[in-house]
């Protein structure tokens, strides 16, 4: 009984496993640069702004957990973003502010170079009509509750 009840909590955390790591890719939107660029907000307090030069202006990065290594995160407020792409088609993705569309973005700030966020764009199954975003270490971990972005459609349309 007992190589049974082994054997059953293996293949179980082998598919809790499976679909932690399928959650992200399920509800992964790729959206293009049009649809970035404005203003991304939290409930807890932080704010993105995206520019069409690749620019990005922020307030309240010390509520954001993928952060937490970065040195002292509530001075930083400007940087540069860009779509990861894989340009070698290998699976193997890098930034690159060329790249006109995407599934994920790095964030790197300019008062710490050494500090680059990762930010993964999530939608309903897919669906990139109402994203909203996640900076995380790991998109499979999900976001907290208050961590996801969301569009600020007052300031897209004004």
């Amino acid at each position: 009984m007992r190589g049974w009840r082994a054997i059953l909590l293996s293949v179980t955390g082998a598919v809790l496993t499976a679909s932690c790591g399928y959650a992200a890719a399920i509800h992964s939107a790729e959206i293009p640069q049009e649809q970035l660029i404005g203003t991304w907000t939290s409930s807890a307090g932080t704010s993105l702004t995206f520019s069409e030069e690749h620019t990005f202006a922020g307030t309240g990065f010390d509520k954001v957990e993928a952060m937490a290594d970065c040195a002292r995160p509530e001075t930083l407020s400007t940087g540069r973003w860009a779509f990861y792409v894989s340009p070698e088609g290998n699976g193997f993705i890098v930034p690159d502010e060329t790249a006109t569309r995407g599934h994920e973005l790095q964030l790197s700030f300019d008062g710490d170079p050494t500090c680059t966020v990762w930010v993964y764009l999530y939608g309903y199954f897919g669906d990139a009509e109402d994203p909203s975003m996640c900076p995380t270490k790991d998109p499979d971990a999900g976001c907290p509750p208050d961590g996801y972005l969301k569009r600020d459609e007052a300031a897209f349309h004004s």
